[in-house]
């Protein structure tokens, strides 16, 4: 199954989701609807999201509706403005971005991998 991208559509809603980051580590996606790249963009997201850990939360942002967010985001985490552009937030503090061609599948992977609890190896033998 497939994790989940949601959206952040308030204040309240980043809120949530930064607090929500002490525990699991939080991908945000800023989309422009306007914009080739952006869409690029989204399409590698959501090519990770098919075997995307689900410990991580995926919160999207889009620019045009949800500015007020968008502006919140990048000030609260001082993260510049970018579109399209990938946060990785972890108790609340940025800790990774990449904006445009730089946001793939396999470089979400790659920045979510060490967030990720290893199986226990004796859970078969439990």
């Amino acid at each position: 199954m497939a994790t989940q991208l949601i959206p952040l559509e308030s204040i309240a809603d980043l809120d949530a989701a930064l607090t929500e980051s002490s525990v699991h580590p939080l991908l945000l996606f800023k989309h422009s609807a306007d914009c080739g790249a952006s869409f690029m963009a989204l399409d590698e997201l959501q090519r990770h999201l098919e075997d995307a850990p689900e410990v991580v939360r995926y919160r999207l942002i889009t620019i045009q509706t949800e500015r007020d967010v968008s502006d919140e985001a990048a000030a609260r985490l001082g993260v510049p403005h970018r579109s399209p552009q990938a946060i990785l937030v972890l108790g609340g503090e940025a800790v990774w971005n990449a904006s445009h061609l730089q946001i793939t599948a396999e470089t979400l992977q790659r920045v979510t991998a060490p967030h990720v609890a290893p199986a226990n190896p004796n859970s078969a033998l439990a």
